[in-house]
Formats: structure tokens, C-alpha cells, sequence
């Protein structure tokens, strides 16, 4: 057994172009893996964007470098980047700063801090992976890449660009030279190791990837501190508290989302006065679909907007069924799914529906839940009464299989797994 306590103070830097404390909305994967390593010996600082992602709020406001947030129990560094929210060029500008500015941030960071013992550099885009390999390789330590998306392929399924252009063989090029030259692969879903083989890269394979240094981290939920918020964070809104059977939906309003499906359904489901539909979060297309709720009558629909993440567990905790809702066209289910909203749905301790038929399917791995065999408002209609209609003791059971599924995915259990890949690279770099 690994004695966790024995880490002599390991310095742990983590790259994350989105990352933020729980103070502020955003991705706190990365904050919620260092208060579990601070615990267990070692040194964490998380390095982001200053530019907090989907919104139109940047922390930073002149033209200093970065800035230090030392609020929470892990200390950010937020790299001053421009904003992204106003198209595709405007992200792009976004990132290609992030990664440019890493190298003169950590340089500067490192004058009045520790030199880091190993980098974490998590995607969703591969630029920061690719900064976090060349300043590991700078300072001569092992750097794990985290791989959220592959970049390429969700581009080459939107539509946005062709696999067998010059750009796309590219892309595919850059994200191959990733893979191979670092210490450790996190993956975060299960099937993600496929993408590795699909492309023939493994050493089995006659390539150049070992898959021992592969491993699986899905996103998760820190169980503690979801059932206290959803007892201390009480969010005043009748509706909730209704009486009806509440279908309940949280997250970006965006079209990947798909959220007008779920209109769609409502709009099937009127006649049922005992259901109605509460959808909170905000996105490009809010103002579109609170015309459609106005113009269509539908008054089982409540679009409630922006919620402050605190307010998610209460939430949860009133509906009678969530609903994850995804186009099935858009993105490549096939290897399972990360969303985070699943862990946080399965955390709630109700019953899940997915609008999409994944890969590796976490609901009918813990029994939680029911996936569509099409994404149809019909068949989310006709899923919506399944549940509602269906005998209690087989209802409680699919929310008593929620809550112990999400006990898998607490990042204690995590952040566990996390600390053997540590282990690993570190072990690999010494050895090497």
C-alpha cells in the first residue's frame, strides 16, 4: 500500500485553460483533485485563464501578466488572456495567448516559488498540453497529459474541417507527437484508449505508444461537499417545490446541448398537467428558446437562466427525473461519456435520462437511468412517462443505484487513482 502521507512535499503545478476555484463557475476538476493531493503531502498550484470561460467576465483588467488568487484552499494563477466570447476567431486569439504567455508566467512564478516536481496539463484544447510538455522538458521533470477531447475528431464531426486536408493530417500529427511523448495519458472516459489503437499507435500495434501509460479518470463529484450545499444553498423558487414531477435539466444552452429537443417534448406533453420542465443555465441560444416557450404556449416549460453552481445540489434534489440531453450527431459517444453534470445528476440520488445511446454506458453500467434509442422528442416524451408511470420500489431503486454509482466517481476515489499516475511518471522519469 502506497503511504500517501510520504510525498516529501511534491510540487504540483496543473495547467488548465479553464480551471477555477468553486468561488467562481467554471471547471473545478482541477481544484477539487488538489484539495485531495494537498491531503495526502503534496504542493498543488493551478495555472488558468484569466478570462473565466462562457462568460463575459475577465479577473484580470490591465495589463500585468497574472495574478495570484490565494482565496481558496489551492492557490490559482490566472494568466492574463483577451476575452473569447465573441466568436471563433476571438477563442482562438484566446488560447494562443494562454499558451504563449504560460512560458513568461511560470518563469517569472518560479522566481519567488518552488521549481514544480511535475506538470498536469489538461486539454480540452491541445495547446496547453503542448506547453506543459516543453516547459517539463525545460526543467527536466515528467509532465501526465489529461486528454478531455480529441480536438481533431470533434472538428472532423461538426463538419468544421475535412480529416484528409493538410490542416486535418496535421491536427492529427500534433495530437500523435502529444501522446507519445508524455510521461502519463489521463483519459477521461472509458473507451478513450480505443481512439489510441483506432489509429494503430500502440506498440502492440507496431507504434510508438505504450498503453501501460494510459489511464482512465473519468469527472466526478466531491460527495461531501454536494450534500452540504444542497443543504445549506437553498435556492427560493416555487417551482421547485411545487409538488409536480419536476424533469429537470442544468448546463449551457448551446446548440451541442440541444436543448430545444427538450421543448420539443414539453410541447408533446402538455395535456399532463402534473409535469413540467426546469431548465437552468444560460448560453448563445436562451433568448431564442424563451421566444419558442412564449410563442408556442408552452407554460410547462420554465427556462430559469443563470444559477450560481452552489445552487445545483438543491436543485438536483427536487427533481424527479434529469435529463442529459445531447445531440447524437455532433459528437462521438461511442467511448462513453465525462459530462459533469452526469456525476453531479447520479449525486442527487434520481433517476437519469440520456437523450443519446453511449458507449461504455455509465447508466446501465449503475442501473440509474434509461437512454433513448433515438434522440426524438417522441421518445423523450414517451421516456418522461415511463418514468413517471413506473411502479415505486423500481423508481427508488434506480435513485438508490444513483447515489452508490456516484460514490465511484467522489474524487477522494479519484484523486486515489490520480496519485498512482503521479507515481508513475515520476517513477518513469527517474528510471528513464
Amino acid at each position: 500500500m502506497t503511504d500517501h502521507n510520504n510525498n516529501n512535499g511534491k510540487n504540483i503545478w496543473i495547467f488548465h485553460h479553464y480551471a477555477t476555484p468553486p468561488t467562481i463557475n467554471g471547471f473545478t476538476r482541477p481544484y477539487s483533485f488538489g484539495i485531495h493531493l494537498k491531503n495526502m503531502g503534496y504542493d498543488i498550484t493551478v495555472f488558468a485563464s484569466s478570462y473565466i470561460h462562457l462568460s463575459d467576465y475577465n479577473l484580470i483588467t490591465n495589463n500585468v501578466s497574472y495574478i495570484e488568487n490565494m482565496d481558496t484552499e489551492i492557490p490559482f494563477v490566472f494568466v492574463n488572456t483577451p476575452p473569447s466570447s465573441n466568436g471563433y476567431f476571438k477563442r482562438i486569439i484566446n488560447m494562443f495567448a494562454f499558451y504563449r504567455r504560460l512560458f513568461k508566467v511560470t518563469t517569472s512564478y518560479m522566481k519567488n516559488h518552488a521549481k514544480p516536481d511535475i506538470i498536469i496539463a489538461s486539454s480540452p484544447h491541445p495547446l496547453t498540453m503542448i506547453a506543459g510538455l516543453q516547459i517539463a522538458k525545460k526543467l527536466h521533470i515528467p509532465c501526465i497529459c489529461e486528454v478531455r477531447d480529441f480536438w481533431p475528431e470533434v472538428f472532423f464531426m461538426g463538419g468544421q474541417l475535412k480529416k484528409e486536408s493538410f490542416l486535418g493530417k496535421l491536427l492529427i500529427k500534433g495530437e500523435h507527437w502529444i501522446y507519445k511523448n508524455a510521461d502519463a495519458l489521463i483519459f477521461l472516459k472509458e473507451g478513450d484508449v480505443t481512439y489510441i489503437t483506432d489509429h494503430h499507435w500502440a506498440i502492440e500495434q507496431g507504434g510508438d505508444i505504450d498503453l501501460n501509460k494510459c489511464y482512465y479518470i473519468n469527472n466526478g463529484v466531491d460527495l461531501e461537499s454536494f450534500d452540504k450545499q444542497a443543504v445549506e444553498n437553498i435556492l427560493e423558487d416555487p417551482d421547485l417545490i411545487s409538488g409536480k414531477f419536476n424533469v429537470v435539466c442544468t448546463g449551457t444552452i448551446r446548440p451541442v446541448n440541444n436543448v430545444g429537443n427538450i421543448l420539443d417534448a414539453a410541447a408533446l406533453l402538455k395535456e399532463y398537467t402534473d409535469i413540467q420542465f426546469l431548465i437552468f443555465g444560460d448560453g448563445n441560444e436562451l433568448e431564442k428558446l424563451k421566444q419558442r416557450v412564449v410563442d408556442e404556449g408552452l407554460s410547462n416549460v420554465k427556462l430559469k437562466g443563470y444559477v450560481e453552481k452552489k445552487y445545483i445540489p438543491f436543485i438536483l434534489s427536487k427533481a424527479k427525473v434529469n435529463i442529459l440531453n445531447y445531440s447524437q450527431s455532433k459528437y462521438n459517444w461511442s467511448r462513453g461519456n465525462s459530462s459533469n453534470k452526469l456525476f453531479e445528476y447520479m449525486a442527487s440520488g434520481k433517476p437519469i435520462i440520456s437523450t443519446v445511446k453511449m458507449g461504455y454506458n455509465i447508466l446501465d453500467k449503475y442501473r440509474c437511468g434509461l437512454s433513448l434509442k433515438k434522440d426524438t422528442p417522441e421518445e423523450l416524451a414517451k421516456c418522461i412517462l415511463e418514468v413517471r408511470d413506473m411502479p415505486r420500489y423500481k423508481y427508488d431503486r434506480m435513485c438508490i443505484n444513483a447515489r452508490k454509482g456516484a460514490s465511484h466517481f467522489d474524487y477522494k476515489i479519484l484523486s486515489n487513482k490520480l496519485h498512482k499516475v503521479i507515481d508513475f511518471a515520476l517513477s518513469k522519469k527517474r528510471t528513464s
